[in-house]
């Protein structure tokens, strides 16, 4: 049977919305939207009204297309003045034969009481792992046998103030929030996988104007810092330069430029109206030169940053967000970063861009947290299911075969 999940990440630039199921534990998107965003500076809710009205748009978007209303959603927020505790938590398991989801509620509810701060709300409580009787830790302990369960857990907590601007929009947009979680806690779950659960890594994603540094241990994190500089400026640059409005420069960017000159041509030009009404060429190599300038002082930033953050070992750099699409910016990342990074391509069936990470990632979290604790959340009711597979136009036959293959079949 599949399950089915709505999740929304609300940017700097766009709001993003995906509807995504899971079957046979792989994932697929069935449906996503994108609307410009108003509202937001730095990752930051500036003005609540006009983000309501980017939400509303871009949820009246997915609506059309799956022919349902959305009334349940997971959140992605931003991790800026996040902090980050470890605490250790115990309890007497319920039925020493048999350890339970309810087990691992009971333990993570005891951890979090009389932890969070004053103004501050809880984000995320996340077991490092569990402890037996026997002494052997083990990530998931459900159906194993112990008296007792013991786990140290690591929580974030952010400003109330911080959270509450978040809420009101989705109250504005009457969509109850299932969860929330951080956009760097999502992005590792776009990107887990069983080895990366073992080591130390780092996770850089260029937004719009902030570009977020994570660190990672086995699958948890421990550090994270986000700087002040993001893929706007590539935009900028070209707009100063050019005297081209910002519009043009990022379709310059999206559809022209390449991140590298080494994958340039020379003898490529585009004619562009700069903002006085005068036409100019503009040459694939040369502006390439501006991007790639651009990027590498964005990862040289980044590169300083991980190192403030750690002094351990690390195995692995991952680069996300769309800026890290652009043809020719593995290289560019390689010569500042080295060999260890990896730029991401995104593998989650149905919508294979990296701009997306966050927001995919926080379905698949919501879900491996829904299994750890033996729960269920229905995101959809049976009703909408019905009025899905009651559609009978062509458009949407495929997209109901998709998403309910297995109701059909029975």
């Amino acid at each position: 049977m599949s399950r089915l999940y709505s999740s929304i990440d609300i940017g700097t630039n766009s709001v993003k919305i995906v509807v995504a199921k899971k079957e046979d534990e792989s994932f697929k998107v069935i449906a996503h939207a994108e609307t410009k965003t108003e509202g937001v500076k730095k990752s930051m809710i500036t003005n609540v009204t006009k983000v309501a009205s980017t939400v509303k748009a871009c949820k009246e978007e997915i609506e059309k297309i799956l022919g349902v209303k959305l009334k349940k959603i997971i959140a992605c927020i931003p991790s800026e003045d996040c902090i980050f505790d470890i605490v250790s938590s115990k309890v007497d398991v319920l039925d020493e034969n048999n350890i339970t989801g309810d087990d691992i509620n009971n333990i993570l509810s005891k951890a979090i009481t009389g932890k969070i701060r004053k103004d501050y709300e809880l984000v995320t409580a996340t077991p490092i792992g569990f402890k037996l009787d026997s002494g052997k830790m083990v990530k998931d302990p459900k159906g194993l046998s112990s008296k007792t369960l013991d786990s140290k857990i690591v929580i974030t907590e952010i400003p109330r103030k911080n959270l509450y601007n978040i809420l009101n929009v989705f109250q504005l947009c009457n969509l109850e929030v299932v969860d929330i979680t951080f956009k760097t806690v999502a992005d590792y779950y776009d990107i887990k996988n069983n080895k990366r659960d073992n080591e130390v890594g780092a996770i850089i994603n260029i937004g719009e104007d902030t570009t977020n540094i994570s660190i990672y241990n086995k699958g948890i994190m421990i550090k994270n810092s986000s700087i002040k500089v993001g893929s706007y400026y590539v935009d900028h640059d070209f707009s100063y330069i050019y005297k081209i409005n910002l519009k043009d420069s990022r379709r310059i960017k999206e559809s022209f430029a390449l991140a590298s000159t080494r994958y340039a041509d020379k003898y490529d030009e585009e004619e562009i109206v700069n903002e006085v009404g005068e036409k100019q060429t503009i040459n694939q190599y040369e502006i390439s030169q501006i991007s790639e300038a651009r990027i590498a002082e964005i990862l040289k930033i980044a590169k300083k940053e991980i190192k403030t953050l750690t002094n351990r070992q690390i195995s692995y750099i991952i680069i996300l967000g769309g800026l890290s699409e652009m043809t020719g910016f593995q290289y560019i990342a390689e010569s500042v970063l080295g060999s260890k990074i990896v730029v991401w391509n995104a593998t989650t069936l149905g919508l294979r861009h990296n701009k997306y990470s966050s927001v995919v990632g926080a379905i698949k979290y919501f879900d491996e947290k829904l299994a750890l604790r033996d729960r269920e959340c229905e995101m959809f009711s049976t009703e909408d299911i019905n009025k899905l597979i009651s559609i009978n136009s062509k458009e949407n036959d495929t997209t109901i075969n998709e998403m309910f293959g297995q109701f059909l079949k029975n």
